[in-house]
């Protein structure tokens, strides 16, 4: 009797969806991977530093509007006076949206908060550490995708939404796939219910290339943590050193695109029965990360159902955070 355990049995269901996904992006043509695979526990950290980078002017930008507008912003989310969820769409280590969250928890509001990741390690130190610096603070982490989370948690709460969806997430998707997302966002909600969505602006060329391509690649080996991610987890064979980070930005559409690129013709395995074949200079796309203008922002909302209500900047024009409302004159998209 064979008793050898191949590679898919061995997988979760979490893993054999990675799996199929990889080996879906690898062999379309053009490559491309999926960049929420990025966060394992070792990509959380990695994207903890780019953060942390000089030129990573992102973080510091939105911080800046979350520390200096969270009273404003918590005003107009309790204008209502009525108890509600606050459900956060990638919600991260929480750094920004905690003043948020303090403002909230200071106007004693009936709220929930309900951080969302695809990353199982993020929330597990989510609810770790979050009651410990806000101990009345009412959370439940839930681990997946977004749109699947949000949808569950209309199921079981009738309560308002107000949704938090921060640092240029929705730049990872393009202008198709952003308007897509963000109507099927709103499926899941109500009217009256609110959507805090966060834009990276358009901005001189020179300063969003380099926050994708870091003088100290922090950048290239958080894309290159991917390969190592499917070496670890589906049985891969990559080697790393024959991949290199590339990153272009396109002023006149706003798209930032990074790649990886195989620098020799080579075959990668991946599992027991599947084989990749690269050429040499053939790239991998990573990650795209939109970046918008204010009109553009505004026809988001109204081609994806929403009423634009109001746009928080900081103190450079770099970023803003845009604050959407669902009610009787939004557009219905079909």
């Amino acid at each position: 009797m064979n008793t050898t355990t191949s590679t898919t049995e061995k997988l979760s269901p979490v893993e054999l969806q990675f799996m199929a996904d990889t080996v879906a992006g690898l062999k379309a043509s053009p490559k491309f991977m999926q960049s929420k695979y990025f966060y394992d526990a070792h990509g959380d950290s990695l994207f903890q530093q780019i953060m942390d980078m000089d030129e990573y002017y992102l973080t510091n930008a939105e911080m800046d509007i979350l520390k200096n507008y969270s009273e404003e912003i918590a005003k107009l989310i309790s204008a209502e006076n009525t108890a509600f969820d606050l459900i956060e769409l990638g919600a991260g280590d929480a750094t920004k949206s905690i003043h948020l969250l303090r403002a909230l928890v200071a106007r004693e509001l009936e709220f929930s908060y309900l951080p969302v990741d695809i990353s199982a390690h993020v929330i597990g130190d989510l609810e770790d550490n979050l009651p410990r610096q806000l101990p009345s603070l009412d959370i439940k982490g839930l681990n997946g995708d977004y749109l699947d989370m949000l949808g569950k948690v209309s199921s079981f709460s009738g309560r308002r939404k107000v949704v938090l969806f921060m640092g240029a997430n929705i730049g990872n998707m393009n202008a198709d796939q952003a308007v897509k997302f963000c109507a099927e966002l709103k499926q899941s909600l109500a009217k009256g219910d609110l959507l805090i969505i966060g834009f990276d602006l358009k901005k001189d060329p020179r300063q969003i290339l380099a926050a994708y391509n870091d003088a100290a690649g922090i950048t290239s080996a958080f894309n290159l943590n991917l390969l190592e991610r499917i070496n670890r987890e589906l049985d891969g064979d990559f080697n790393l050193g024959s991949f290199e980070h590339y990153a272009s930005y396109d002023p006149g559409t706003g798209s930032c695109k990074s790649y990886l690129i195989s620098l020799t013709d080579q075959l990668v395995h991946i599992g027991e029965n599947e084989t990749i074949q690269f050429s040499a200079h053939e790239p991998i796309f990573m990650e795209i990360s939109q970046k918008y203008s204010i009109e553009e922002i505004e026809a988001l909302a109204a081609g994806s159902g929403f009423r634009c209500q109001q746009h928080f900047f900081d103190e450079n024009n770099y970023f803003a955070d845009s604050i959407w409302v669902v009610d009787e004159h939004s557009a219905q998209v079909p």
